[in-house]
């Protein structure tokens, strides 16, 4: 695997993959699934929070985009990643609407804010001697991402993997009274973190026992909007699970 440099607006100093986490076509869909499913759609006096920013592009980008006058908070624990989105924050001049804290989501989140959004960590992997350990999402992928759908918020936007036992996530979702309300889905190449040889034969494995689901080199990735069922009236886990299963 190749390694791409990143740096931070303003600062001649560079990280590698390995030390944050970089994507552009993952990072360009979590942003445009915001905005559709989230940002569209609330209140301007809705505060958002956000679980593991990262360099905290795709939300800037969205920001820059749509007509958001709310708050998004969100928490980083990679110091490196957490110094890059506060560097862009300040260079865009959007700390008024966004700001990241290098401080576990876990241990401080704010259990007012109406939507919690994420892209949750979901490398499967037997343990988090990985690549970049902070992307490791459980023996499954799903452990982190169900965790989240634990936190009885409102309105929950997370991406969802196609090899991270997706059913399980949308099963676990149902049972904490949560309803589809609304997704996206992109077609993605198997990248410098989930091809590590590790990673990729373990996904191999929990293919068999179909708990992922991809095609060669191409999997699926779903932006989905999870609503609590007394304020959404529509569910469409059915369509979501037979979408993320087709592969």
């Amino acid at each position: 695997m190749t390694e791409t440099l990143l740096r931070s607006s303003g600062s001649s100093q560079s990280f590698s993959e390995k030390e944050v986490f970089f994507c552009p076509e993952e990072s360009h869909f979590y942003s445009h699934c915001l905005e559709r499913l989230v940002l569209n759609q609330c209140s301007n006096s809705d505060l958002v929070v956000e679980f593991g920013c990262g360099d905290g592009t795709p939300v800037i980008n969205s920001l820059t985009r749509v007509s958001f006058d709310g708050r998004i908070h969100g928490y980083e624990l990679n110091p490196s990643a957490c110094q890059i989105a506060q560097s862009r924050i300040a260079h865009h001049d959007i700390s008024h609407q966004y700001s990241v804290r290098n401080q576990s989501f876990f241990d401080t989140f704010q259990s007012d804010a109406q939507y919690l959004i994420a892209n949750p960590p979901y490398i499967p992997a037997p343990d988090d001697n990985i690549a970049m350990p902070l992307l490791h999402g459980g023996v499954d992928g799903a452990t982190i991402t169900n965790r989240l759908l634990s936190l009885d918020y409102p309105n929950v936007m997370l991406l969802v993997s196609s090899y991270s036992n997706p059913v399980s996530t949308i099963a676990h979702a149902l049972a904490n009274d949560y309803s589809v309300a609304d997704f996206m889905i992109t077609p993605l190449k198997f990248g410098y973190y989930s091809s590590e040889p590790k990673v990729k034969n373990h996904i191999s494995e929990l293919r068999k026992s179909r708990k992922a689901f991809y095609s060669g080199n191409i999997y699926f990735l779903a932006g989905v909007l999870f609503k609590k069922r007394d304020v959404s009236d529509l569910n469409l886990s059915t369509e979501l699970i037979r979408v993320m299963t087709s592969l």
